[in-house]
């Protein structure tokens, strides 16, 4: 025998408040949806378990029977139910996200520990990837891209403010070869260049000039797809490189690496932090957002 657990509660409502109506009332349905929800259990049943007048309601010996047996359950789901809400509205379980490894306001450290250390029942999995990258197809909750390449469909939550890419080289490289005065220049140079993976081209620099943008297909001689090691190799003395400027302003404030061409670098919008939706929001990615906000927030 099949049981609708609703029409249980429903019944359970009804002998409770004592009135269809009420019942009604507090489940937020029709009078007329109660009493077809309570007709269907006494039918599957096939014991009467209320007395109806048209002015009470009371239970029948079957009735109170029934409800002494199924209280207990009804409760339990309902504390099971309330569990759940309570441990949901805490931050709380696995925050898993794809950050691009170029976020380096986001992957610094500083964000992150902050975070952990104000809300330490969430933990973090972070898969750090420039690959084409579908959060909701691999079961993430949110990831950190520029601007620019996030799907427009997605919300976004700005995590660093305007971002530059810029050239550097070390000021020995400098002084053996001199600066270049323009980016067509580079094919000249040493140059050390980032690629995703086997078998992809070259990342190629991106300029702009008079409002116009353009890009160098430099012909790198060391390319990567390590940041550090085209930072190292720079700082050595092994060539130009191009990247985000503040991945590259711990060697710039220390003299290891000088900026050339920035007149041709313009700014542009930063990293977002992004998610499908704002519907249903877990407590946890709610709390990495606010964390985010406030970290960005002039102190």
């Amino acid at each position: 025998m099949s049981i609708d657990l609703n029409a249980i509660a429903t019944f359970a409502a009804v002998a409770e408040a004592r009135s269809f109506r009420l019942a009604a009332d507090r489940l937020g349905v029709t009078r007329s949806a109660v009493s077809q929800a309570v007709r269907k259990l006494e039918t599957d049943l096939g014991a009467a378990l209320l007395h109806r007048t048209t002015r009470s309601v009371h239970l029948t010996e079957a009735g109170a029977r029934f409800l002494d047996s199924v209280a207990p359950a009804l409760q339990a789901m309902r504390a099971a139910a309330a569990e759940i809400v309570d441990r949901d509205a805490r931050p709380a379980g696995l925050l898993r996200l794809a950050v691009s490894s170029i976020a380096e306001s986001f992957i610094s450290g500083p964000l992150l520990a902050s975070f952990r250390e104000t809300h330490p029942n969430v933990r973090l999995d972070i898969l750090v990837t420039d690959d084409p990258f579908d959060i909701v197809e691999h079961g993430y909750d949110a990831g950190v891209r520029l601007g620019e390449v996030i799907e427009q469909d997605m919300v976004a939550v700005p995590v660093s403010g305007p971002q530059r890419q810029v050239v550097v080289a070390a000021p020995a490289y400098l002084e053996r070869h001199g600066a270049p005065a323009h980016p067509r220049d580079l094919t000249a140079h040493s140059c050390i260049g980032w690629r995703p993976a086997p078998g992809v081209a070259p990342y190629r620099w991106e300029f702009e000039e008079d409002g116009h943008e353009f890009d160098v297909a430099v012909d790198p001689q060391i390319t990567t797809n390590d940041m550090l090691l085209m930072i190292r190799t720079a700082c050595a003395g092994g060539g130009l490189t191009f990247g985000m400027a503040e991945t590259f302003e711990p060697w710039i404030a220390r003299g290891e690496l000088t900026p050339v061409l920035e007149a041709f670098c313009p700014s542009f919008p930063g990293f977002f932090l992004y998610f499908p939706s704002r519907r249903n929001l877990a407590p946890k990615l709610r709390a990495l957002i606010e964390h985010v906000r406030a970290a960005r927030r002039p102190s």
